[in-house]
């Protein structure tokens, strides 16, 4: 029967996997948005999208909505790939923050994605809006969805980890304590 690893081996295998699916990760969110924002950039959102609707402006608030949100997995990639850093630092905590501070991010650009797609279909029907399933299909193609995926693994491998450590830091302290604990005899006098 094979032998068990120690806990440090585990520690070093949990420890590299989770560093190598973040820097995957924030490599795919990266690559996904500079694909993508080759045909869009700021200026001719505002010339192309929001000038149009400033007249009406409940339309206008919706599209101002879904250009913010269009330009956030820049951000998403930059996150991952700091909180990796900071995991391979042992800073578990503060890796696992900006990791998960990072997808959440990611998944407002994927949305963003959604959005900037469904306000390009409608510019050439000629509408405020296009139609969201056409939309999803353009946007189900890219690098963004895989990268979250990558970003979710990494998150959760830094989870396992960060509880392997708790209870390795949990039996170290109880062996201390009884180590330490002053043996009762009973005083039968």
């Amino acid at each position: 029967m094979k032998k068990e690893p120690s806990w440090w081996r585990l520690r070093q295998i949990r420890h590299r996997d989770a560093v190598i699916l973040s820097v995957l990760s924030s490599a795919c969110l990266l690559a996904g948005e500079l694909v993508d924002s080759t045909e869009i950039n700021i200026t001719t959102v505002y010339r192309d999208f929001i000038a149009p609707y400033l007249d009406n402006p409940p339309v206008l608030i919706v599209v101002i909505g879904l250009t913010i949100l269009g330009f956030t997995t820049v951000f998403g990639g930059i996150f991952v790939l700091l909180g990796g850093l900071h995991f391979s630092w042992g800073r578990i905590g503060r890796g696992r923050f900006l990791t998960g501070l990072g997808l959440g991010v990611s998944l407002l650009g994927l949305v963003g994605k959604l959005s900037r797609t469904i306000l390009a279909i409608g510019r050439a029907t000629g509408k405020p809006f296009g139609d969201p399933v056409v939309a999803l299909l353009a946007v189900s193609v890219g690098l963004t969805g895989p990268g979250i995926l990558l970003g979710i693994g990494s998150h959760t491998l830094m989870g396992h980890y960060a509880l392997m450590l708790k209870k390795h830091a949990k039996r170290i302290w109880r062996r201390w304590r009884k180590a330490r604990r002053p043996t009762h005899r009973s005083s039968k006098s």
